[in-house]
């Protein structure tokens, strides 16, 4: 059983503190969502964890599987089975999407991988998710909608087999048709060997993707863990409530 592992994480980024101590354990075959308004550090989280270098850790440790995660370089955290599934995947002209997936198969396995076997694979996570035939052709996300780069995200993910993954409001730009495409494929790869962080605002795309645990983050610390009773409060009343709830008072920004 692999584990992500991450202790009184307190990251910055222009001298401004985000991240104020997160605590969190994420073990393969768990789905943990984390929610919260705006601007209270939840993509601050997967871009420090995933090495962004403008986002500078002050203190706290990360760990996976026993390996400190924040003394490797960003090529080596995705080599040790790490996956950011990003908010606004970039466009990258000239590079088509087949020969991007598997340099980065070939990069992540340490290994060749054969160009039928790789074929197949990748027409497969196609098929899954519904994607154009000619995807494979297609420059790296060059004329894409939101919702067509947030699928090749996923279709990326299904290709790389990684430990952990940290899905960065995966759900914005789909509509309902593919966000239970998406998500129906995230929970059919939810095993023993993979687990997942899950980042959003709304509830919709957890209609799709079970969660194990669900997380309240505010102003940059997890303030409450529950379960599917936490998503069903936030549904009701947003999160005006915890301000009472709990006493802790907050304005939504933008981080």
């Amino acid at each position: 059983m692999a584990k992500l592992e991450i202790k009184n994480l307190h990251v910055g980024i222009e001298g401004k503190e985000i991240l104020k101590g997160v605590n969190l354990v994420v073990k393969s075959g768990e789905v943990h969502a984390i929610m919260g308004p705006n601007g209270t550090g939840k993509s601050t989280l997967a871009s420090a964890l995933m090495g962004n270098p403008k986002y500078i850790v002050t203190a706290g440790e990360a760990y996976l599987d026993g390996k400190n995660l924040l003394e490797m370089e960003v090529d080596e955290r995705a080599r040790a089975g790490l996956f950011l599934a990003m908010q606004y995947p970039a466009e990258v002209p000239g590079v088509t999407n087949s020969d991007f997936m598997r340099q980065a198969l070939k990069a992540t396995s340490k290994k060749e991988v054969g160009l039928f076997e790789f074929a197949l694979q990748y027409e497969k996570a196609v098929e899954d998710l519904k994607m154009r035939p000619d995807l494979a052709h297609r420059y790296l996300n060059e004329g894409f909608s939101g919702g067509e780069r947030k699928r090749n995200e996923i279709l990326q993910l299904k290709v790389l087999k990684p430990k952990f993954a940290i899905l960065d409001e995966i759900d914005s730009g789909l509509d309902v048709d593919a966000l239970k495409i998406v998500g129906d494929n995230v929970n059919s790869l939810v095993n023993e060997d993979f687990g997942c962080i899950l980042i959003t605002h709304y509830q919709r795309i957890l209609d799709h993707i079970t969660p194990s645990f669900v997380h309240i983050m505010i102003d940059g610390v997890i303030v409450l863990t529950g379960g599917m009773e936490l998503i069903e409060k936030i549904d009701r009343n947003g999160y005006m409530w915890i301000k009472d709830e709990l006493g802790i008072d907050f304005v939504e920004g933008e981080q």
